[in-house]
């Protein structure tokens, strides 16, 4: 074969990059490692919708994902690091809302969320005021996607073997870490600091903004061998299904 011929055919776009000649192209990288255990950021959570409703569970909007093979009902979640060396890195995680297997799964989803609105609206855990009640109320998963809030990043091995970051604890307004960290946000921000308590727009903390949920963290740390919240690194943009338990 003439290699030469291929000299003629070889173009750069305006941008300077060749997609004739390859032989410049970095190489190709094996991928990231794990965030360290124990890293504290804000992180933002976005859900994949997976097109499952059922208005009588108050699951709307098509934001649910169903497994056909299990039955098992979840949100399909991704966390991005807003903050902290390891920013714009990012988790993927499930939340769980119903296994047929029985209720934990869910509950944990329930614990999980109720802690991601305290984080990002600045809500004391032990504050009961009628304030604080409505701020833990949501009228659909639509809050939820978007949502900003402290987390702690754990590692753990899944039901593979393989090691995986995941949100090991969501990091509320009676953690010494959550007033520096909102902090952070809030100057990236531009506002007020988000650890003022209830309160402000829609009755929702100085955290600010829209509600929003994550993957389901239990402060116990979830089942061993892959609790459905987390993902491997480098991950793809597929999440995992749910643990083989809450199947």
């Amino acid at each position: 074969m003439n290699h030469d011929s291929y000299q003629s055919h070889a173009q750069t776009s305006a941008g300077g990059v060749n997609w004739s000649d390859f032989n410049d192209a970095d190489a190709q990288q094996g991928g990231f490692d794990l965030i360290p255990k124990g890293t504290e950021a804000v992180v933002r959570m976005s859900i994949k919708p997976g097109g499952y409703d059922d208005p009588d569970m108050g699951w709307t909007g098509g934001y649910a994902t169903a497994s056909e093979e299990t039955g098992a009902v979840f949100l399909s979640c991704e966390f991005v690091l807003l903050s902290s060396p390891y920013a714009k890195r990012k988790v993927w995680s499930n939340v769980g809302l119903h296994s047929n297997k029985g209720p934990t799964w869910g509950q944990m989803g329930r614990s999980f969320i109720k802690a991601v609105l305290n984080s990002s609206r600045g809500i004391h855990p032990d504050d009961h005021s009628p304030e604080a009640l409505r701020a833990r109320q949501i009228r659909g998963f639509a809050e939820l996607d978007g949502v900003e809030f402290a987390a702690r990043i754990g590692v753990e091995k899944d039901s593979k073997g393989e090691l995986r970051n995941l949100i090991r604890l969501v990091i509320e307004p009676d953690n010494k870490s959550y007033s520096e960290l909102m902090a952070h946000k809030a100057a990236r921000d531009g506002g007020p600091s988000g650890s003022g308590g209830t309160g402000g727009k829609g009755g929702t903390g100085g955290a600010g903004g829209a509600p929003a949920m994550a993957a389901p963290v239990s402060t116990q740390g979830a089942p061993h061998g892959g609790n459905g919240y987390s993902s491997r690194v480098p991950s793809p943009h597929a999440t995992q299904g749910p643990p083989a338990w809450a199947q």
